[in-house]
This record gives C-alpha cells, structure tokens and sequence, in this order.
C-alpha cells in the first residue's frame, strides 16, 4: 500500500463447493455430455473395437467427468486463493490457483458498479460493464474469467460492503 493509504475493508468468497446461476444449463448440458461419452467408450471396449477408437473416446469422458464433477472443485480451489480489499485509494483483487495475478482499480476512475445481490445478502460486486460470455463466469471453465469484469464474486453482505465503500467509510 501505498503512504496514506488505509485498508477499509477485506475478505474472501465464500467457500466450498457452490452453484451459480449459469448452472441451470449448464448441469444438464453437462451430464448429458458426459453420460454420452461413457455411454461410447464402454459400447467401443464391450464391441471390440479398433483400439484407436477406444483412445478416441477417452478425451471426451474426461471432459465429461470434469464438467459434471472437476469444475465445481477448481471454482472452489480457485476462491480459496482470491483476496480482496477496499483502500481510501483503490479495489484490490488478490487471485491465481498456481501464480499470483494483483489487480488494482482506483476508485475515482471506476465508472460502472453493479451488484447482484442474492436472498440471503450475499452477492458480487461487478466493477466494469459485464460483456455477454463473461455472464458465464469463472466458474471452473478455463478461460472464460478473461471475458469478466473485476469482481468481488460471492462476498458476505455485498450491499451494505458496496454502500460502506462509497461513502468511504468500509
């Protein structure tokens, strides 16, 4: 931090395993994906097929397996490491899974902010216009956080966080 610089407010994600909205598709995109795959690889193994067609198939249950299980574990994993903070100055975002990457955001240029808040006060505090595929989210699927706004994703009391943060006071 910089000389007169004062920490407001920091936190992390919630943590563990969580749904967001795009799940709604996704999960039955996903089984169906991964159902079909396993359904391949074991009709191509029971009929004796030509053994390049059974190394075919292994890519695809792979994929399935991890868009039905492995992206729910890399999300939670990925919001273990993400730390963020309000100072008198700035929005720092603290993330990576294997290299650190800090984003700073100085407060008298942000233009858009937006909160989607859910029933229970948790939200995520979007700093940035939200271009159409990062609606997707970070959520486990590799590359789409580029498309994304910097975010305060999944935070306890996003409001009253956003409200205290205007005023300055977080």
């Amino acid at each position: 931090m910089a000389s007169g610089e004062k920490l407001l407010w920091s936190g992390q994600p919630r943590a563990g395993i969580r749904l967001r909205g795009s799940d709604v598709f996704v999960i039955p995109f996903s089984i169906l994906w991964c159902g079909f795959a396993i359904f391949w690889e074991s009709m191509v193994v029971r009929k004796g097929a030509p053994f390049f067609m059974m190394l075919w198939g292994i890519p695809f249950v792979l994929v399935g397996v991890y868009i039905v299980f492995g992206r729910f574990i890399v999300d939670a994993l990925t919001r273990r490491k993400i730390f963020y903070g309000i100072t008198n100055e700035r929005i720092v975002i603290i993330s990576g899974l294997f290299s650190q990457e800090i984003k700073s955001l100085n407060l008298r240029t942000l233009t858009d902010v937006s909160l989607s808040e859910r029933g229970d006060g948790s939200g995520t505090i979007t700093f940035g216009p939200v271009l159409p595929m990062g609606r997707w989210g970070p959520a486990g699927w590799p590359g789409v956080g580029r498309y994304a706004p910097p975010a305060f994703d999944m935070i306890e009391r996003a409001k009253e966080i956003l409200r205290q943060a205007q005023k300055g006071t977080a």
